[in-house]
């Protein structure tokens, strides 16, 4: 799947090997481990077969967003965008699940 992200950071985290940034506290290797699925995935549903992603649409006044367990604290907020072939995940943040 394509990727893009919505904040500069989160970018920098996963290509910058000497990144360590304070603003983001998450796993780093968890981070960039699930970047590399999510780059490998034909598209989301793939994503709720591995159930230990834990992959699930939040509710409420986020309904249009998705979170993946990165460990057992962070969780990583996703948004698609598009359709079939075209369809681009937008990596919104990390959050912390508790």
């Amino acid at each position: 799947m394509k990727v893009r992200f919505a904040d500069a950071d989160l970018d920098r985290m996963e290509t910058d090997p000497q990144w360590e940034g304070k603003r983001l506290p998450a796993d780093v290797k968890a981070f960039r481990k699930r970047m590399q699925l999510i780059r490998a995935a034909a598209d989301e549903r793939d994503f709720y077969a591995m159930k230990g992603l834990h992959f699930e649409k939040l509710k409420g006044d986020r309904q249009h967003q998705y979170s993946m367990r990165l460990n057992d604290q962070w969780r990583l907020i996703l948004e698609f965008e598009g359709h079939g072939a075209e369809k681009v995940v937008v990596v919104c943040g990390i959050e912390d699940y508790h």
